[in-house]
Parts: C-alpha cells; sequence; structure tokens
C-alpha cells in the first residue's frame, strides 16, 4: 500500500470543541452586560438625587370635576423646558407608562398604570405644542403633545402621544383657550 492510501485509512477524531475557553468568553461577556446595566441604573439614581429639590408631585383629586378633553396613549417622559434631552427622573417622571390623561377645571389628570399617577394644575399650565420629540423619543413631526408647566421653580415639559394623532390639536388648542382664560383673570384682578 501506498503512504497516502495508508494516512486515509487510519481512524480520524473530529476536533475537540474547547469547553472550557467557551464558557469563559460567555461568562466574562455576562459580567460586562451585566456591569453595564449597573452602571446605567447608578447613572439613573445620581441623577434622581441630583434633581431631588423637585417637589412632590400633585395628586390627582378624587373628584377632579367635569371632563373637557380626555386622551388615552402614552406618557413619554419629562424633561427641562427647552431641553429636550435633559430627562426629569425624579418622583416617577421619567418613567415610561401608558396614560389616561383628562382635561378638567382643576388642570390635567395624568393616570398612569404601574407608575405615580400626577395632577398638572390649571394655574401651572403655561403653554402646549405639537412636537417631534422629548427625552430621547423621537416621532413624526407633530406627533407629541408636549405640555409646559411649572412645578416648584422649574418649568417643565412633558410629552404625551395619544393612540389617535387627531386629538393632538384639540388638546393644544383647548390648553391654550385654558391658559389665556386664566392670564386674563389674573390681570383683571
Amino acid at each position: 500500500m501506498t503512504p497516502l492510501v495508508l494516512l486515509a485509512a487510519e481512524p480520524k477524531s473530529a476536533e475537540v470543541t474547547d469547553w472550557a475557553g467557551r464558557l469563559g468568553w460567555v461568562a466574562g461577556l455576562l459580567l460586562f452586560v451585566a456591569f453595564v446595566y449597573w452602571l446605567m441604573r447608578q447613572g439613573w439614581k445620581w441623577r434622581g438625587s441630583l434633581q431631588s429639590d423637585l417637589p412632590p408631585l400633585p395628586e390627582v383629586p378624587e373628584a377632579p370635576g367635569a371632563a373637557r378633553l380626555t386622551l388615552s396613549g402614552r406618557y413619554h417622559g419629562s424633561t427641562t423646558a427647552g431641553q429636550w434631552l435633559d430627562r426629569i427622573v425624579a418622583h416617577g417622571l421619567g418613567t415610561r407608562s401608558r396614560a389616561e390623561l383628562t382635561l378638567t377645571d382643576a388642570g390635567i389628570s395624568v393616570v398612569r398604570p404601574g407608575a405615580n399617577d400626577f395632577l398638572i394644575p390649571a394655574e401651572a399650565l403655561r403653554e402646549a405644542r405639537l412636537d417631534k420629540g422629548i427625552a430621547g423619543k423621537v416621532l413624526t413631526e407633530g406627533g407629541l403633545l408636549v405640555v409646559t408647566w411649572a412645578h416648584g421653580d422649574k418649568l417643565l415639559d412633558s410629552g404625551f402621544r395619544s393612540d389617535r394623532a387627531a386629538e393632538h390639536a384639540a388638546w393644544v388648542e383647548a390648553l391654550t383657550h385654558l391658559n389665556t382664560a386664566s392670564t386674563t383673570e389674573g390681570i383683571a384682578r
């Protein structure tokens, strides 16, 4: 027999996987992901402690009055007014969630399942507009209802998106009218 045939006839074993090396890489990757998650969580807590001067949110009253408008959709977060990336995380304002908004004479009731409910008092309302982004969430032009309101000594922008985008214009109109009426009343006194 030729040497080539002898080599082909010898039994060969399959390549052996280096399981220890592979498991080491997987464990290292999992530790890295856990470390990055921990850093993100620490950053969130740090931002909350920096914003600890923000007073507690007004609670939704038991009987807020007759509803002028309602909106069902999503709450996308709150930021410092005019700075759409400066997210406010204190008192749960940084938590995105489903939301039910109700406009009454008392203001805007924001009811969020799984997060803190709050009231934007009518006297705190400053402006309402349609925008395209807030707190890292970017939508189509005019796809977001942004309400500017005073909380403590800070102006905040809170972003909401209705399940039916056609409702946004009615909210801007109603909030602008409510703000104009309260400003006129204040001047008349």
